[in-house]
């Protein structure tokens, strides 16, 4: 019996593929939003994505959480993109997806925290990116499981 990894199976990775693209998506918005100081489109009585938006917290030493979350699930893109063409990739990609989704999700929980116990405001959008990072960590860790075959 040999061991081998659930990287043999693409659904697996167009999946992960499909969520780092919404997570891309809800990150690039909500910079778009914060480069341009525009109000965040938001369901009333969903959340208060403005309260969010506009905290301390939502920058970095000036740079909008949201970029470095963008940035985050475009890293993610690539490495998933480049996984079957490049030997380098191949090899290193799941450990590298596995850590970039790892540590996302820690500050998410980071973040989460911030709403719920400081801020005191909730983000749909943050609510999303945290959810989809979390889908996209279960996944990595699923890929980078040795099964035997």
């Amino acid at each position: 019996m040999t061991e081998t990894t659930h990287l043999k199976n693409p659904t697996l990775r167009w999946i992960s593929f499909g969520l780092a693209i919404l997570g891309l998506i809800d990150a690039s918005y909500l910079t778009w939003v914060k480069l341009t100081d525009r109000p965040v489109a938001c369901i009333v009585g969903l959340g208060n994505c403005n309260t969010v938006s506009q905290s301390v917290y939502s920058t970095w030493n000036g740079i909008p959480i949201a970029l470095i979350g963008a940035l985050s699930y475009l890293a993610i893109l690539l490495l998933l993109f480049f996984e079957d063409k490049l030997d380098f990739f191949r090899e290193n990609s799941p450990l590298l997806v596995l850590g970039l989704c790892l540590i996302g999700f820690i500050y998410s929980i980071y973040l989460t925290y911030l709403e719920l116990a400081v801020i005191k405001a909730i983000c749909p959008y943050c609510v999303a990116s945290a959810t989809l990072i979390t889908i996209l960590l279960i996944m990595a860790i699923i890929r980078s499981v040795p099964v035997r075959q």
